[in-house]
């Protein structure tokens, strides 16, 4: 394949950085713009069934493009129905054939996407846009943690009530499912995969770029990007929104403050990926009861839902509908922020 012209997916737990790496690749030029996670594979494209079938692809498409996600596109319906319809097979095919054409109508060559759960679908991704390049971008867990438990209510980190004093470990627990899931797909695609920190991107962008510019064959120019700068690069997407406004501001590290028992627990949960990755841990850090039975019953509980969605049963809880109401809209909450 050429690699130049290839698509490229920025992967990782959600709090990761996805969307800062997301936009410093469209900063650099040459890619459609496209300021939402299309969430095809996680959510859209699972709903509707089997995409072989005209029928399921006639109710995604008619839902989709009453939503956001369509909008957002800057296409036209008329752009795109037919091709959907006649060629669409699977959601590789589903995104790929209304990226392009975004891509087409903005004069560029390349479309790159950044859904943080499609780390999920890496093998379903490969299967469906062989030519794809997956870029996952890893950040210390226990910052990860931290944002997410902010966000603990309605993001991916949430726990059940019963567990509402332990968010800050549920919330670890998650990106080390996530993270772990990443990186075994990513190594049974070898050199089309490639693992970024978030870290040496903050702290070393303009290496961190050289090597990430090299694997997707693109020029990632610094002073270009900062030039250039759109979205996260020039806003930060955190979920410390005071600690944005100081000139000072540090996403790095921020799970140094942390004290107590849960800090604790948070440390010995997650010490043997972190220590995989080579980050800093704390040695006398350990696990107790409540850690054992905190990472058995989410584990379960995740690899459960995980499964569940991929059956008939679970696809008929899915409320297609709210595809068109919003409810899916996730992944657009940000740019709206942003005022995109």
């Amino acid at each position: 394949m050429d690699r130049a012209k290839a698509p490229v997916f920025v992967l990782g737990s959600p709090r990761s950085g996805t969307t800062f790496l997301y936009n410093t690749i469209l900063s650099s030029g040459n890619f459609a713009v496209y300021f939402a996670e299309s969430n095809v594979f996680y959510q859209i494209a699972p709903a509707f069934g089997d995409l072989r079938l005209r029928t399921n692809r006639s109710q995604l498409l008619d839902a989709w493009l009453q939503s956001d996600y369509f909008k957002r596109t800057g296409l036209q319906p008329d752009e795109i129905r037919e091709k959907i319809l006649s060629d669409c097979r699977n959601a590789g095919d589903f995104l790929r054939i209304f990226m392009e054409r975004i891509a087409q109508n903005q004069g560029v060559e390349r479309w790159a996407e950044n859904t943080p759960n499609h780390l999920l679908q890496i093998p379903e991704i490969k299967a469906t846009i062989p030519n794809a390049l997956i870029v996952h971008i890893i950040r210390d867990g226990r910052d990860v943690a931290m944002s997410l438990n902010r966000l603990a209510e309605g993001g991916p980190g949430r726990r059940f009530s019963w567990d509402k004093e332990h968010g800050l470990s549920v919330a670890g627990l998650y990106w080390e499912w996530i993270v772990r899931k990443g990186r075994k797909y990513g190594r049974r695609i070898g050199p089309d995969y490639l693992e970024i920190r978030y870290e040496d991107l903050v702290q070393r962008p303009q290496e961190t770029l050289k090597v990430l510019g090299e694997f997707i064959h693109h020029d990632l120019d610094y002073e270009r990007i900062q030039k250039n700068a759109i979205g996260a690069v020039k806003t930060p997407n955190s979920s410390f929104k005071d600690s944005t406004r100081h000139e000072a501001f540090n996403p790095i590290g921020r799970w140094k403050g942390l004290s107590g028992a849960e800090a604790a627990r948070l440390q010995a949960l997650l010490r043997p990926l972190l220590q995989e990755l080579g980050y800093e841990v704390d040695p006398s850090a350990h696990l107790d009861f409540t850690s054992w039975r905190l990472r058995a019953f989410y584990l379960f509980y995740r690899e459960m839902k995980e499964g569940l969605k991929r059956t008939p049963f679970g696809r008929s809880l899915v409320c297609k509908d709210c595809l068109k109401t919003g409810f899916l809209d996730q992944g657009l909450s940000y740019w709206k922020g942003a005022g995109y």
